[in-house]
């Protein structure tokens, strides 16, 4: 045979000239792919939105990437035609919510102008019953624009006794039907929020000292602490109070706990409501709660954008 008088070495020389070069492909191709990977479990370890990996990874640039990279973008298409699919969905659906919000004002401001000229006992627990429909149709209002407050809003300087008056004027009939007194400190304060907003937080914090007031001496106390960087609002009472253990829960969407279920008259809603008002615009609360001794809400208005909440206690 021929070969067999070749010397090894022609054709080991012969072997690397064929495939030194493909082998050196191969191994910077490897060493590419495998930085790509790298990389892109580093970029989605430290990703919080796991889906927007197709937005933030780079292309691939190994042979086989190609086909990687068209199919994140076959991805990050399809997940942009879901995210807008869902937001025209909700936005369909608040303003469906609005409209209606809307259209059931009317017969409501119906009925309460016939109770006004038909005054009697009844008509009057009618119209206390009104007064808790409107409560919930404003709730509902206000859960449907919650995630887009910073669409609805307007800050201007408010002035939180003119507020809190207004709060008091909405459940005049409550007050005196459970013969709640009203201890109002000096609160005449100016802070910067959306007035509207921070009247319905207000509202469903005194609607739950009301809801939830006890048959002796009911009484509930507003006052205001002012420091250097806040002004803090407290509406306290001394009603049936919280449960330790529900306490950490009040602002969970529709929580209602042990007091929810005693009474029947919770919806869960309240708390979240204001809690992620609150958040949108800025402001801190708080609560504290003991069972047969009341509870006490605090509202945090900053009056600086650079002070947190931990400055504030």
């Amino acid at each position: 045979m021929l070969t067999a008088h070749v010397p090894f070495i022609i054709i080991f020389f012969v072997f690397c000239i064929w495939f030194f070069p493909l082998i050196s492909y191969m191994a910077i191709e490897f060493i590419r792919c495998k930085n790509y990977y790298n990389e892109i479990n580093g970029i989605l370890e430290n990703l919080e939105k796991k889906y927007l990996l197709p937005e933030v990874v780079k292309e691939a640039n190994f042979i086989h990437g190609e086909k990687l990279n068209a199919i994140l973008k076959e991805v990050s298409r399809d997940m942009h035609e879901n995210v807008k699919y869902y937001r025209d969905m909700q936005l369909d659906y608040r303003e469906y919510i609005e409209t209606w919000v809307h259209e059931i004002k009317t017969p409501i401001a119906s009925t309460k102008l016939i109770i006004e000229n038909n005054q009697n006992e009844i008509t009057n627990k009618i119209d206390s019953q009104m007064d808790r429909i409107e409560g919930f149709v404003e709730q509902v209002l206000y859960y449907s624009r919650s995630n887009n407050v910073n669409k609805d809003y307007i800050i201007k300087p408010i002035n939180l006794d003119n507020v809190v008056r207004n709060v008091i004027k909405r459940n005049y009939r409550d007050f005196i039907h459970k013969r709640i007194k009203l201890d109002i400190q000096d609160i005449d304060e100016i802070v910067y929020s959306d007035g509207k907003w921070v009247e319905f937080i207000i509202n469903q914090i005194i609607g739950n000292s009301i809801k939830y007031s006890n048959n002796k001496e009911q009484m509930i106390r507003i006052c205001l602490i002012k420091k250097t960087n806040s002004v803090i609002l407290t509406i306290e009472d001394n009603g049936v109070g919280i449960v330790t253990k529900d306490i950490n829960r009040v602002f969970e969407k529709g929580f209602t706990g042990e007091n929810g279920r005693k009474f029947s008259k919770s919806t869960g809603m309240g708390l979240y409501l204001c809690e992620k008002l609150c958040s949108k615009l800025g402001l801190k609360i708080g609560i504290e709660s003991e069972v047969n001794k009341g509870t006490r809400v605090t509202l945090v208005f900053p009056l600086s954008d650079m002070v947190t909440f931990e400055s504030y206690l």
